[in-house]
Order: structure tokens, then sequence, then C-alpha cells
């Protein structure tokens, strides 16, 4: 199953609640049969976990990082042996078991922390971004993997991705999150139904004239869903859904933010920029607010091709100045787009996500010490 949100909907907080990392402030949760909060011991036992950072030791060799995994999980040496020989082979790395990991590259690592996730045997094994900063070879690689995992070894796995062709590819359901709050979960081909038709997607040269074009578009009765974007950073991101109301139903989405969780990333927000300096000072900021890129608007609707001449039509008439016009099907982006209100972006982590990973697994050294 695929996570798919974006910064700061609570992917990386789910998992670490479920994982027993972070303790959750209400609900309850189950892994492999195992309440999250009264036996964590018995879910750490369940599961494995690779972290969305690099969190191996590059001064030891390969081998050396598994045996130090196994010797945690208190794995007897011929056990830790068998098992640390059986990975190496399964993640194809016994020709450079010996060599430091600081000699290894990006998807030599990447295998290497999967490989001791699952040297324990877990039930259920948690991927958080596998494959983030990846060549799309060994990104590739990776995917093939993975499904072995899961097929063969009969793993449950869970992800998070920035990636919808990766949650596309490999997930057999998608959950996406947003605000805290579960906004569609099915498989990728239900998802990716739900928006019937072409999409054409209009880039504009002017910004100013996105609202009035909108506003054109929606009292078309062929339009069947419109949504428009803009190109520009996370914090600059801002979005307009409408579904028809004609009729193919209203589609409406409750996503009203889950309190506690919200709130929890505004305090995570004000604590980290009190904190933590930030390389754009608030008048930097707004500036880019405000010098934001050329606007999107992405319309669905029956036969595309031949209803292209009459939005560049209706376009022209309304005075505004296209940059360019692209037809294609609706993918797993357009789908998140709906749901959210925003892309899904590769992005780099800010210093608020820092500081959140940081207090996370802070709060879980202080957890564990009071057991």
């Amino acid at each position: 199953m695929g996570f798919l949100g974006p910064n700061g909907a609570g992917k990386t907080t789910t998992l670490n609640m479920l994982s027993t990392l972070l303790s959750p402030s209400e609900g309850t949760a189950k892994v492999n049969g195992h309440d999250i909060a009264k036996e964590p011991d018995e879910v750490r036992r369940s599961i494995g976990y690779v972290f969305q950072d690099p969190t191996l030791d590059l001064e030891l060799t390969g081998r050396e990082n598994l045996d130090f995994h196994g010797r945690l999980y208190e794995l007897d040496a011929k056990t830790r042996q068998k098992r640390i020989k059986e990975m190496l082979q399964i993640t194809k790395l016994s020709d450079r078991a010996d060599d430091l990991v600081k000699t290894f590259s990006g998807g030599m690592k990447r295998r290497l922390e999967i490989a001791r996730g699952l040297l324990h045997r877990p039930k259920v094994l948690f991927l958080d971004e596998p494959t983030l900063g990846l060549d799309p070879q060994t990104r590739r690689s990776i995917w093939d993997y993975i499904l072995g995992l899961n097929e063969q070894g009969k793993i449950t796995i869970i992800l998070t991705t920035h990636y919808t062709e990766e949650a596309d590819f490999l997930c057999n359901r998608i959950l996406i999150i947003d605000q805290g709050k579960i906004v569609a979960l099915d498989t990728p081909e239900k998802l990716k139904a739900r928006l019937k038709g072409d999409l054409v997607s209009l880039t504009l040269k002017e910004t100013n004239k996105i609202d009035t074009l909108q506003q054109i578009f929606e009292q078309k009765t062929w339009v069947r869903h419109l949504d428009s974007v803009i190109d520009s950073n996370i914090h600059a991101r801002e979005s307009r859904t409408m579904h028809m109301m004609h009729s193919h139903g209203s589609g409406a989405i409750d996503r009203e933010p889950m309190g506690q969780l919200s709130s929890q990333i505004l305090q995570d927000k004000k604590h980290a920029k009190s904190n933590l300096k930030s390389e754009l000072t608030e008048e930097n900021e707004n500036s880019k607010i405000r010098d934001l890129g050329p606007k999107r608007l992405n319309i669905i609707v029956d036969n595309g091709a031949h209803r292209i001449p009459e939005i560049v039509k209706i376009v022209d008439q309304a005075g505004v100045k296209l940059d360019s016009v692209e037809l294609r099907e609706p993918t797993l982006d357009d789908v998140f787009l709906s749901f959210t209100g925003r892309e899904i972006r590769d992005e780099k982590g800010s210093y608020i996500e820092m500081a959140r990973r940081f207090r996370i697994m802070r709060q879980a050294r202080s957890t564990r010490r009071t057991k």
C-alpha cells in the first residue's frame, strides 16, 4: 500500500506512530495483531523500517552493519551469519559485503538498508521514500526488488513516496492523505477512473487572468472537472478544485483537517522557525510568493482532441495569452491534485522537516527511557 501526500500531510508521522517511534495523541492501531501503545516491543519485533534519511554507519562494512542490526534483535551468532549471507545474496551485495559502506553507490546503500530491515524477518516492512534521490535506472531496480519481496516473500509493504509513477507501478492500493486526514483509498486503476475523459492542460502567460478564465469554463456543460495550479514552490502553491454538478454527480470531498495533527504541524513550524535559522527572510519569502510562475489550468473533457479548437477559441476571446496546450490521459498526479488541490513534488526536506524529525526521534528516546 502506498501513502501519497504533500509535505506535512502526515505520512511520516503516521509511519512513526505505527512503528512506535511516536506516541499517538488519540486513537488506536494494531500492527500484526499488536496494539502500538500497549505492545510496542511486539510491534517492533514484527516490523522492519527503511527510513527516509540514510541511517547506515558509513565507517562499517556492509556485513558489519547487518551484524550490528542482528545483535540488536538478539539473533544468535549462527542465525545472524546465515541470514546475513542470505540477505547479501538477495540484494546482490555479496561481492561488496566487506567493503566500507562509504564506498557504496546510492542504490547499493538503499539495497543494504532494505536488507537490514529484512534481517529479522518482519511481517510488515515500512519504506519511507525508498527511492528518493536515486537515478531512474537504480530506482527501477529497487522497484523490481520491492515487488519480489511482496509477491515471493509474502511481506506486507507500506511505502510513502513523492513519485506517483512509483505508486502506480508498485501498489495494490493507494492512500492519499492531506492535512492528517485520508481523502482517498483505492486501487490505482479505480482512482484514475474517477477522472473520466481526456485532460487538456493550458499553461498561461498571464497569471491575473486565471480566475476569469476558470469562471468561463465552469459554465460549460462539457467540462467534467477543473483544476488550477500555480507552478511555484510549496509555500506559494494554491489551487482551486471544482467538481462539476451536471450529470456527473458532485464528487464532493470532505477534507476538514484533523485538528490535533494540524495544530501539531503548526506548532512544529513555529518551533523550528524560532530555533533554526532560515535562509530566507520573511520579506524575501513574501516576494517569492508574489513572484509566481505561469499558472496552469487542467480541464477534463470527453474527446479532448476535438475540444481543443473550441478551448483555444474561448481562451482567445477572453483575451488570455497561452504559453502551451497539452492533451493526455489523466494520471495519478492529476488524481492527487483533484483531492489535495496541490501537485505532488519531489521536494528537498526543509529545515522545518528536519526539526520535526529531530523532535520525533528525541521523543522516541525519551519514551523508551521511561518504560
